[in-house]
């Protein structure tokens, strides 16, 4: 696994090097300076509780994370911070985008939430019933999504 840990520059103010900004999907409602942990019930697979939260470098990736997400109200796409290192997500790099060009991590240390993206654009109606359709049958089929 490839730690990301020397990556993060947003918390070193000598650093003139722009750091990444990093997106996390979810219906969850946070405010500004909260924390996204691990330890809750997954909102993929056997919804078992994560060892990791997740992130992602681009707006796409974020975008389905707030669509697929379980619960009550509307997806969320929030600007977060990672508070320690983190690693390529291998749900994606290894299996599906070889490479990573999802730009999709997790860490085992919390996200600090510093925005929220208010006007974003969900994916078509279509697209969107088609990734539900292929995770319905995943799971039908008995494959997990979520490799912890």
């Amino acid at each position: 696994m490839k730690d990301h840990s020397q990556e993060i520059k947003a918390t070193d103010p000598d650093d003139d090097q722009p750091s990444p900004t990093f997106y996390h999907g979810t219906k969850a409602d946070l405010k500004t300076g909260e924390l996204i942990e691990p330890g809750f019930r997954s909102n993929f697979g056997k919804r078992k509780k994560a060892a990791f939260v997740y992130l992602t470098a681009t707006l796409d990736a974020a975008t389905w994370g707030a669509e697929l997400a379980l619960g009550e109200g509307r997806g969320r796409i929030y600007i977060v911070e990672p508070t320690g290192p983190y690693e390529d997500d291998p749900n994606l790099t290894d299996k599906k985008f070889p490479g990573n060009p999802t730009k999709s991590y997790r860490t085992r240390s919390p996200l600090r939430v510093t925005g929220e993206v208010a006007d974003w654009q969900g994916h078509p109606p279509e697209q969107l019933q088609a990734m539900k359709d292929r995770l319905e049958e995943l799971k039908r089929q008995g494959i997990e999504a979520i490799e912890d």
